[in-house]
């Protein structure tokens, strides 16, 4: 495994002491509810919901029992054999640490969070009623509901894009009609993470939309926040492909899913050298509010479904429901895909997926996975969103910020042309310190 080139990496935090308890109490709220549900409900006492509220509180029963764990700063607690993958990576590597640093404030916060969504995915893993059932969807059914707003300015501004097929004409020209298209939608992906839900475990639904203008005013003030920008590099790099594939590895379900949706359909709708994008999701629930391979699908069928989005007239709801047509039919002639099987099971251990949900640094893929690096080499361009994916490619070490990101990557330097939508290492000279006066949480605040 690399050895982050000696650097620290990051550690618990206090913000960690109050986060994590927070997203283990929402998940047994989220049960609970659930089991009042099935409690109150006509089949209360056919055997199939007996045994579903007798796990439901078993369930209850071991996530109070890890909170407990938490506050006592205990050992972490190998991860039991639940029939899925990503088992040995977690307990060899524990196994390999003296005491002091496998205790839930000691321990290197890369690997007690990652821990943390494993553990939980246990729970749920040794039922056999709540299998299939992950713990924060309604959240991030919320999320997405609330967004309907921006979701149909979006929908709006790609159909004209769609609607203009002299839109590709002449852009190889310099400030042609399609690079400013694309750095439009671009812009409006790259702020579609301000509602990633592990980090923003206190946020109300109402401020939401605060957190998503999408307006050409909004761009420009949100343009401002940008402290590195290599989007004239991606767009030379992207011309020069014929046909070709781009990859994302997704982060945040909801709005920001949408906004990668969004992306998509512009570069292989409207661009003449895009042809195939390939989603990569996760295995199991993870971070509260990735995405999973349920998530992907519902959330484009869900696009036409009137009474999901109850705020938007019946003509709103035609502008969503022809795009949410028009990714279906994506999907079905492999333009769009996902690189597991749609219907992939919570927790199978499938080849590709597998990684994503591993305490591994991303710097490790090659000797891990040499397998999912081969397959992201035949991609274009493989962007990687989100705070935990930028983290992993970095090895979550404490880089100095005029470190190039080349240096940072490690062993996967160069192995594919890779974007993402965070920095914090590559940066100028000076700007650490400019932005540190203005923000001194620069690096974890997502502004």
């Amino acid at each position: 495994m690399v050895d982050l080139f000696q650097l620290p990496v990051e550690r618990y935090s206090p913000k960690d002491k109050q986060r994590w308890p927070v997203i283990i109490t929402s998940i047994v709220s989220t049960v609970t509810n659930r089991l009042h549900t099935l409690s109150t409900s006509g089949s209360a006492d056919d055997s199939e919901t007996k045994d579903s509220i007798k796990e439901g509180k078993e369930i209850v029963a071991k996530l109070s029992a890890l909170k407990h764990e938490m506050g006592k700063n205990a050992v972490l607690s190998p991860v039991e054999q639940d029939g899925g993958g990503n088992i040995a990576c977690y307990n060899d590597e524990l196994a390999a640490l003296p005491e002091d640093d496998k205790r839930w404030f000691t321990m290197n916060w890369l690997f007690a969070e990652c821990y943390l969504y494993r553990r939980v995915r246990t729970f749920f893993a040794l039922t056999q009623q709540w299998k299939e059932y992950d713990p924060f969807f309604d959240s991030k059914a919320e999320t997405y509901r609330s967004s309907s707003l921006a979701i149909l300015h979006l929908a709006k501004a790609l159909h004209a894009m769609v609607d203009q097929p002299e839109l590709s004409k002449d852009f190889e020209q310099p400030g042609s009609p399609l690079e400013i298209a694309f750095l439009e939608m671009v812009q409006a992906d790259l702020w579609g993470n301000a509602t990633d839900l592990s980090l923003l475990v206190d946020l109300k639904y109402e401020d939401l939309q605060k957190l998503q203008a999408v307006g050409a005013e909004a761009q420009a003030e949100q343009a401002k926040m940008i402290l590195r920008n290599d989007l004239p590099k991606v767009w030379a790099h992207l011309k020069g492909l014929k046909g070709g594939q781009v990859d994302i590895v997704l982060d945040n379900a909801g709005f920001e899913l949408y906004t990668d949706l969004i992306l998509a359909d512009f570069l292989v709708s409207c661009t003449p050298f895009v042809s195939t994008v390939v989603f990569h999701p996760k295995a199991i629930p993870w971070f509260v509010s990735d995405v999973l391979p349920f998530d992907f699908t519902w959330a484009i069928t869900s696009l036409s479904d009137a009474s999901f989005f109850p705020s938007l007239a019946l003509e709103q709801i035609t502008d969503l429901a022809r795009l949410s047509e028009r990714w279906q039919s994506h999907l079905k002639s492999g333009v769009f895909k996902l690189s597991v099987p749609t219907a992939t099971p919570l927790g199978a251990d499938t080849t590709e997926g597998g990684f994503w949900t591993t305490q591994h640094a991303f710097q490790d893929m090659p000797a891990v996975d040499p397998g999912l690096v081969e397959t992201l080499a035949q991609s274009g361009l493989v962007i990687f969103k989100g705070d935990l994916n930028y983290r992993k490619l970095i090895g979550d070490a404490k880089w100095p910020a005029t470190t190039p990101f080349t240096e940072a990557l490690g062993p996967l330097a160069g192995r594919f042309p890779l974007l993402t939508d965070l920095v914090r290492c590559g940066l100028a000279e000076g700007v650490e310190a400019e932005i540190g006066a203005k923000s001194p949480d620069w690096r974890v605040s997502g502004k």
